[in-house]
């Protein structure tokens, strides 16, 4: 039995009205609402945080880290997301967000952005290689990853095999800080600035990795407060050594394949829109991409539902700003020397989520399938819901899996509920008689 694994994205039980908003938008079908709650499948549940965006009772939560965490070591390193900088409405430089990061507790910062730049190096190295599938599908939004693991587990070998940018950007960071401190690597917390619950659910239960360089992740929502006074009183830094427009592009779809691969790749941003071409690139209408960039978030990951600022508006400064940078390309930013100086491939396959076994043994789980399917047949096919599941397929299954009844379909109980009603006028007729 798989040991339960650890989830970002939790419910808060006070709040949640049982009304199955959230049932319907997400995208793994990893909710019920049993009781008057909703439950959150622990072995379906990506933590893409759709969720969260839909729940009108604010009952889906993420958690992170606070900045009180930093405290844990003896120094803190702050990694921001490239989309951090599109939080703030006309910035003009990057540098001086990482300066208010400073100022809020850090030691120290670190692009992830240049992280990009490193990773965009190493999967263009990795295109060059022959015999590999396609397209090859981006590996940096973690909920598009355990998304192929749950509902397209054909397609794992497509997966680039490169760390996320934040994880290369960690072990960057790391090794710079204490070889200009002098210290031990052990003393010194790596803290990712995140617009998502499912990049702190990578670091806790990390995709590829078998331990992550993270130390933890801080909500942008959360600390885009602290921030904000302190950026208009920074100054331009003349030593300051920015990543590329394409690393910093990377907070907004299509920057990644834009970096990667702009001759024949594909972006897709919404999870929903990323199932769709899931589906095609498993069924082979996609073999003519090279590579495909997904992401789970409208926008990408300035869409993220732990970001501040609107998407669209978001997506906009990140433009603006980018439009301000060199045009240097990573491939002649980063040396080739770092793609060998820092561990690049992942050193864990992605694995199969094998949560929608029926059962381990294959025969008991044939004979659940066949009467599983006995099941859908006698249900009306509406999707409705109502049962707490959502779909009747599903339904179906919770009924073989032991958690409810055929009479949780309210379809079904005013179908026997009618009978009844009729056998009972029968009687009383038959007892007038």
């Amino acid at each position: 039995m798989e040991e339960r694994r650890y989830h970002s994205v939790r419910l808060d039980k006070e709040r949640c009205k049982g009304c199955t908003n959230c049932l319907r938008h997400c995208p793994t079908e990893a909710i019920r609402v049993r009781g008057g709650r909703a439950h959150i499948l622990d072995n379906l549940c990506i933590d893409c945080g759709e969720c969260i965006r839909v729940c009108e009772y604010h009952a889906k939560v993420a958690f992170t880290d606070s900045l009180a965490n930093i405290k844990a070591y003896k120094y803190s390193i702050a990694l921001p997301a490239p989309s951090l900088y599109g939080q703030f409405r006309g910035l003009k430089r990057p540098e001086y967000v990482l300066e208010a990061l400073k100022r809020v507790g850090f030691d120290d910062v670190f692009e992830v952005a240049r992280g990009a730049d490193v990773v965009t190096r190493a999967i263009r190295e990795r295109l060059r290689e022959p015999d590999l599938p396609r397209p090859l599908i981006s590996s940096a939004c973690p909920a598009v990853v355990r998304l192929i693991q749950v509902r397209f587990p054909d397609l794992l070998d497509n997966i680039v095999d490169i760390r996320q940018p934040m994880e290369v950007a960690a072990a960057i960071a790391r090794a710079e800080f204490c070889k200009k401190r002098d210290c031990d690597p052990a003393d010194v917390g790596c803290f990712f600035i995140t617009p998502c619950p499912a990049k702190m659910t990578a670091i806790r239960t990390p995709i590829g990795q078998k331990h992550s360089d993270l130390s933890g992740a801080i909500s942008m929502m959360d600390i885009y407060g602290m921030l904000l006074p302190h950026i208009n009183e920074m100054q331009s830094d003349p030593d300051f050594v920015p990543a590329t427009r394409f690393g910093v592009g990377w907070a907004t779809s299509s920057g990644e394949a834009s970096a990667v691969c702009p001759e024949n790749s594909l972006s897709v941003d919404g999870i929903e829109n990323v199932i769709r071409v899931l589906e095609e690139v498993e069924n082979n209408k996609l073999s003519d991409l090279v590579f495909l960039e997904g992401n789970a978030c409208i926008g990408g990951c300035v869409g993220g539902p732990l970001t501040f600022e609107n998407n669209f508006v978001s997506k906009n400064a990140i433009r603006h700003l980018v439009e301000q940078m060199p045009a240097v390309h990573p491939d002649t930013d980063v040396p080739i020397s770092m793609l060998t100086k820092y561990a690049m491939r992942c050193d864990e396959p992605f694995r199969e989520n094998h949560a929608v076994a029926l059962d381990e043994n294959r025969a008991e789980a044939m004979r659940k399938m066949k009467r599983m399917n006995e099941i859908i047949e006698r249900l009306p096919g509406y999707d409705c819901g109502s049962c707490g599941s959502p779909t009747c397929a599903t339904f179906a299954e919770d009924i073989v899996r032991g958690f409810c009844t055929e009479m949780d379909c309210i379809h079904l109980m005013r179908e026997r509920l009618q009978v009844m009603a009729q056998q009972m006028v029968e009687l009383a007729q038959t007892r007038r008689e």
